[in-house]
């Protein structure tokens, strides 16, 4: 870890530390992929349910998007660069019904996190299969995770397979757990105000993995 200049101070969110390092932070295992059953698909407030297979999905136009991860165990780590589907390509094949204001992204192994749909309709929203020019490692959500930059990194779904549109917005995995609804990094919005065993469990191995680099 290190400090930052000045000038990269100004894209550091408060409470957070610089970091060229990419620390894996998981709860539970890192699950395995298997081409020949992944799918990706979108359902709920939708006029039909969509959904692709691995091989169609790789199909489907890419883009590269740079932008700055904030993990909301107090790392930050800067000019990212990621290759993978753009968001907004995913809903030119999805009626969203108007009633929809909220998304549920759903994740192996039966990981969710929710997100407001103003949120995720955004320029620099992808569903990223590679990183830095290589292929998204699995610790780190591999084969394909969505990144979200505007919110800390734990919206940003590691092994994600799907968006379920909604019209309420109903707290997912870490939410439940304690996690802020929102997750607005320069806003702090990191918990609510009892802390869980397993948020206790995960920054006291944050620390751990931080204080080995």
């Amino acid at each position: 870890m290190k400090g930052p200049d000045p000038e990269l101070a100004k894209r550091l969110p408060p409470g957070q530390v610089l970091t060229a390092k990419w620390p894996v932070l998981t709860y539970g295992l890192t699950p395995r992929f298997d081409p020949r059953k992944w799918s990706f698909r979108c359902f709920g407030l939708v006029e039909q349910e969509v959904a692709w297979t691995w091989e169609e999905f790789l199909k489907l136009p890419r883009v590269e998007i740079a932008s700055d991860v904030h993990c909301v165990t107090r790392w930050s780590k800067l000019d990212n660069r990621w290759e993978g589907v753009h968001i907004r390509e995913i809903l030119k094949h999805v009626r969203i019904k108007p009633e929809a204001t909220a998304v549920m992204v759903h994740a192996d192994p039966d990981y969710t996190t929710n997100i407001a749909l103003s949120d995720l309709i955004d320029d620099d929203v992808l569903l990223a299969l590679k990183h830095n020019d290589r292929d998204l490692e699995p610790d780190h959500g591999g084969p394909c995770r969505l990144v979200v930059p505007k919110v800390y990194f734990w919206k940003s779904a590691k092994w994600v397979r799907g968006l379920e549109f909604l019209d309420v917005n109903p707290p997912g995995f870490w939410e439940v757990n304690g996690y802020h609804m929102r997750a607005d990094p320069w806003k702090e919005e990191r918990y609510s105000d009892q802390e869980t065993r397993a948020m206790q469990q995960m920054r006291a191995e944050a620390a751990r993995k931080l204080r080995g680099r």
